[in-house]
């Protein structure tokens, strides 16, 4: 029986293609625009670059687990709120910020270890929360996640001493360019891709097809989900990092319905069951967006503007989820992923797995 070595070539181009084709993409993009494009379009690209990181996270969890979660826009939040707190100047933390524990608001921190604090504060959140809803499944596990979101804005809209309320925390350092953004979306799209083949994701996909007989099967559904969701909350919460080290401002309204509602479009209309649905939803809903936006500024024709009511980007993408829900509920993915035919890539099979083929000797004739 031939039987191809688990390490050979062609298995680790099979296994490495999906990735490999999503990051060399967007990787062209930002290329591209670092190269040719002005400070307009670094600034498009970039957003579009940390949406590819929110929305993969999200990804991690709604994809896998089959659970549609209102919730990880707050997670996004939490991580934002820790830029500020550790990144910003100790003066004006003393000043605005007065019920932060002094570890913090005496002191200034670098971006990696802001970071790596934003990451410890997301996965206690994301293990907490949970432990309290993830034994739920279908519409009540959704209710819960938004009831979620709606505690997280509420918390920071009115905790003045902490999170400044509903003002604005400024004064954040804007290191994030498209060659950052970058790299961020490049390791989430990894992480995402390491977790969806490993064992853990494997078993969560099969929970969503059919929990009763994954459980029956041996797979702890409440765990496997549970890892994904921690997962999902770092890389969201990383998100959040870069997006208030992009912006340089962190406002509570930033973080709610809206993003909520645009980031799910992204995720619904490129297919929320592949990581490369999930990478060109950004790109697909980042792009119409933007051409309403300028839309909606006003085009200059003839001596002319002509602009789209203000709005249009909020109907527009309701009405493209509503066709892709009608006519393409899978997404534009179909839910499969990106991959290349590769042609003529040798196998490297050992010379012993291969057995000569034996030709069976024609039957005898009967006798008279």
């Amino acid at each position: 029986m031939n039987k191809e070595s688990p390490f050979s070539l062609s298995w680790l181009l099979q296994e490495l293609q999906v990735p490999a084709v999503l990051i060399a993409g967007i990787g062209l993009l930002a290329g591209l625009t670092a190269l040719l494009g002005g400070s307009e379009l670094h600034v498009t690209v970039t957003e579009l670059l940390i949406r590819v990181v929110i929305v993969v996270g999200i990804y991690v969890f709604v994809g896998n687990s089959g659970i549609i979660s209102f919730g990880h826009i707050g997670l996004m939040a939490i991580g934002a709120y820790v830029a500020a707190w550790a990144e910003c100047s100790p003066d004006w933390k003393d000043m605005a910020l007065t019920g932060l524990p002094d570890f913090l608001r005496l002191h200034q921190y670098s971006f990696l270890v802001g970071l790596a604090g934003a990451s410890v504060l997301v996965v206690v959140v994301a293990l907490i929360f949970g432990v309290a809803i993830l034994r739920l499944s279908g519409l009540a596990a959704s209710i819960a996640t938004f009831a979620f979101l709606a505690l997280v804005y509420n918390v920071c809209a009115n905790w003045d001493s902490v999170t400044g309320g509903t003002s604005s925390l400024v004064g954040i350092p804007t290191p994030i360019g498209p060659g950052w953004a970058f790299l961020g979306a490049a390791l989430s799209i990894l992480a995402a891709y390491a977790f969806q083949r490993c064992g853990t994701g494997l078993m969560l996909r099969a929970s969503r097809e059919d929990p009763i007989a994954a459980s029956a099967a041996g797979v702890h559904v409440f765990r496997v989900r549970l890892w994904a969701f921690v997962l999902s909350a770092v890389l969201v919460g990383a998100g959040g990092y870069l997006y208030a080290n992009f912006l340089g401002v962190v406002a509570v309204e930033s973080f709610y319905i809206d993003l909520t509602f645009l980031t799910l479009t992204m995720l619904v209309v490129g297919g929320m069951r592949s990581l490369s649905g999930a990478v060109l939803g950004v790109v697909v809903i980042s792009a119409v967006s933007e051409i309403l936006r300028i839309g909606e500024n006003g085009v200059p024709i003839h001596g002319m503007a002509l602009s789209l009511p203000k709005g249009s980007q909020e109907i527009a993408l309701g009405v493209i989820m509503v066709l892709i829900l009608i006519l393409r509920p899978s997404g534009i993915t179909r839910g499969h992923e990106f991959r290349l035919a590769w042609r003529g890539v040798p196998r490297f099979r050992a010379m012993s797995a291969r057995r000569p083929t034996v030709l069976a000797p024609p039957p005898a004739k009967p006798g008279p």
